[in-house]
């Protein structure tokens, strides 16, 4: 053991010893009893409340990011003293360190520490970051994600070979609302909402948005879909063995199925229940049809009593209108769409509902949602499991909105806003890295699974002392979460990755 790892565990058992249970007693005051506290200002010792952003730093540095970005962003006559790669790290850097706009920049230029453990004189200032933001064009924006995404498939390409298996592509847009009246490329939603719509293009399997396409707020959710699609399938296509594209309704853009199909590219998407459809589920035997069982999730704690649903109890007493579910059952047949030369697998799942108002049964209705496929080998169940799983971009999408707040609109038109997006984007990228470089399984999943407010909770904002000799940079832990052990071995990954990065 290390002396790091024993100071750790030196923490790590004080700390269990404080909290726990046994050491209670009975107290006949306050726990919290602090009551003359003193403010008082180091005169030497410096530190920063956000120790962990160096050694996203470091990560980003050592597999290349930095460089790249700065071989492929040209959007500056004269570097005085910024490069590309400042501007854009620091934004990122920006939201790992809990900020949520440009304007927090100004509280990090008064961080000395903080620019000290990234090896900076000083940092790009609100304004300033704007004015880089407003240089982008369409093509910039397109260069900087490409730039990104070399970096992420030498990665994806060190991960264990099971992960690389099959590359699964999610789709979806969202809107962005704003209240601004002079924002240049905004619409009108369907939803009645004044914004933008970006596409958000990830590989499931790793929580990664690799493209995000600003879009008026009226454009419709599959509009240019297909184009960014056929680019994540490149791009996968260059670290796994297969790919699988999954989307909803508004992506079953069947005028590329057969092209697709031809391409090897396997699908799953959500179709809507047009009256032809619904009319071929009627007309099915009763032999074609098997109960759906669906896959259940594996306990994690041990069984607890099962508790009344006050939900349910409320909805009986005051006699509100409800659908309940009675069954579902599950059927396939051969379709071939109108703009397909071929058939294609109709997975159709039927529910049986019983509409409900308080204690009296109403009526009962049978609802169809169908799925199509290409993939001969996926069983039904398993097609149906690949729609629902889906959903879990939604998660991935209200991460990049609420919790990293990547897709806030601060600029004044659709490219710079573009722009930010992409950037800002950055910093849940590198999360899901600094989970991908860990040694550990458990920790991997642990990282790339998590929350971005408890990320920075847990990882980035970890009060840290900084020293700066002559030839490195010393953060020097000062405070103690369990995780923080992840950025030892971030940092200790990111040396091994060699200083020219993957390879």
């Amino acid at each position: 053991m290390t002396p790091r790892e024993k100071k750790l565990a030196r923490r790590k058992r004080r700390l269990a010893k404080r909290l726990d249970r046994r050491n209670r007693a009975a107290a006949d005051r306050p726990v919290f009893a602090a009551a003359h506290v003193t403010y008082e200002v180091s005169e030497r010792t410096t530190a920063t409340a956000s120790g962990g952003v160096a050694a996203a730093h470091m990560l980003a540095k050592k597999l290349g990011l930095v460089d790249e970005i700065d071989r492929t962003l040209h959007l500056l006559k004269t570097h005085q003293p910024y490069h590309e790669s400042d501007h854009v790290t620091n934004i990122a850097y920006n939201i790992m360190a809990g900020g949520t706009r440009l304007e927090d920049l100004e509280s990090l230029r008064q961080d000395e520490p903080y620019m000290d453990s990234l090896g900076a004189a000083r940092i790009p200032d609100p304004t300033t970051a704007g004015d880089f933001l407003r240089r982008f064009a369409p093509t910039d924006v397109i260069a900087l994600m490409d730039a990104v995404n070399r970096v992420r498939v030498a990665l994806w390409k060190r991960q264990p070979r099971e992960l690389r298996a099959r590359a699964i592509i999610d789709t979806d847009g969202t809107v962005t609302p704003t209240d601004g009246e002079k924002k240049r490329g905004m619409g009108l939603s369907y939803k009645g909402i004044w914004g933008y719509h970006p596409l958000v293009v990830s590989l499931a399997n790793v929580r990664e948005p690799v493209y995000i396409v600003n879009r008026p707020g009226n454009a419709p959710s599959h509009d240019d879909a297909a184009a960014w699609i056929d680019r994540a399938v490149a791009l996968a296509r260059e670290a796994f063995d297969e790919v699988l594209v999954r989307g909803d309704t508004d992506f079953s853009l069947t005028e590329n199925f057969d092209r697709w199909t031809d391409d090897g590219v396997k699908f799953v998407f959500g179709y809507d229940a047009c009256p032809n459809l619904v009319e071929t589920a009627d007309s099915l035997p009763n032999s074609a049809w098997r109960p759906l069982t669906r896959k259940q999730r594996s306990a994690r704690t041990r069984g607890r009593d099962t508790r009344e649903n006050t939900k349910d109890e409320i909805v009986r007493e005051n006699g509100y209108e409800n659908v309940r579910l009675r069954s579902e059952d599950i059927a396939e047949f051969a379709y071939r769409p109108g703009k397909c030369s071929r058939e294609y697998r109709m997975i159709v799942v039927r529910k049986n509902l019983t509409r409900e108002k308080g204690e009296v049964r109403l009526f009962d209705e049978i609802r169809y949602f169908f799925y199509v496929t290409n993939d001969p080998r996926m069983a039904a169940e398993e097609v149906v499991g690949h729609a629902n799983a889906r959903c879990d971009q939604e998660n991935l999408i209200e991460q990049l909105k609420n919790g990293v707040n990547a897709l806030r609109v601060p600029m004044y038109d659709l490219v710079s806003n573009w722009a930010y997006m992409v950037i800002a984007s950055l910093a849940w990228t590198l999360k899901a890295w600094m989970g991908l470089v860990q040694p550990r399984e458990a920790d991997r999943r642990d990282l790339v699974g998590m929350e971005f407010k408890r990320f920075l909770t847990c990882v980035m904002r970890i009060p840290c002392q900084v020293v700066r000799t002559a030839r490195r940079v010393i953060v020097r832990v000062l405070g103690y979460t369990g995780r923080v052990r992840l950025l030892f071995e971030t940092v200790a990954a990111a040396r091994r990755l060699g200083a020219s990065g993957i390879t």
